[in-house]
């Protein structure tokens, strides 16, 4: 059986959010591009970060992002990933546009654009625990909830509808979510400058 023809879970990296908190921490410009050392000291976007490690897992990858952030796309059709544009008023509206476009997954796995240190082996791992429609994970750390939060086929329609500034976070279920420890990166985003 093909891939094209197998359904499989995806990435939706969320960039469509306006940055406030980085710009009001004295942040210049669009935070994903903001430059961070990489492991060799180079100054790399943030949002690079994002997308190679998403890119890494060997999942199908799609980037929400605001139609007039042309840096943002075509970084994001540089690493191959697919993107959806929304003039979004919020997290939940950024999720919902992302699922509209990719209704043929099997599940969903959720992250900010912001969260560069999030490895490929967090994707993989979330993605393997959604092991039916209803399935739900995430990764935690220090019983902090991190990212990236999977959810399976089932939670399509719902996710499809989001609105707001909420996310995915009142679809959550303590019966059925399944926590998977992870590492520091599960937590950390790019709201502040780098120092």
């Amino acid at each position: 059986m093909t891939a094209s023809n197998h359904p499989i879970v995806g990435i939706l990296l969320l960039a469509a959010g306006k940055g406030t908190r980085f710009t009001a921490a004295g942040g210049e410009g669009n935070k994903l591009l903001a430059l961070y050392p990489n492991s060799n000291g180079d100054q790399v976007p943030l949002l690079a970060f994002s997308l190679s490690q998403a890119v890494a897992s060997g999942l199908p990858v799609r980037l929400v992002t605001r139609p007039d952030e042309m840096e943002i796309i075509a970084m994001a059709e540089q690493f191959g990933a697919a993107v959806t544009l929304v003039a979004s008023s919020g997290s939940g509206e950024t999720i919902a546009a992302g699922v509209c476009d990719s209704a043929n997954w099997a599940g969903w796995l959720i992250a900010p654009a912001d969260m560069g240190w999030l490895r490929s082996d967090d994707y993989v791992q979330v993605a393997a625990a959604l092991s039916s429609d209803e399935a739900q994970a995430r990764m935690m750390f220090d019983d902090m909830p991190g990212h990236p939060v999977g959810f399976g086929k089932g939670y399509g329609a719902a996710l499809s509808q989001l609105t707001g500034d909420h996310g995915a976070r009142q679809l959550l279920d303590d019966t059925k979510l399944v926590k998977l420890a992870g590492h520091s990166g599960v937590v950390k985003d790019a709201d502040l400058p780098a120092q």
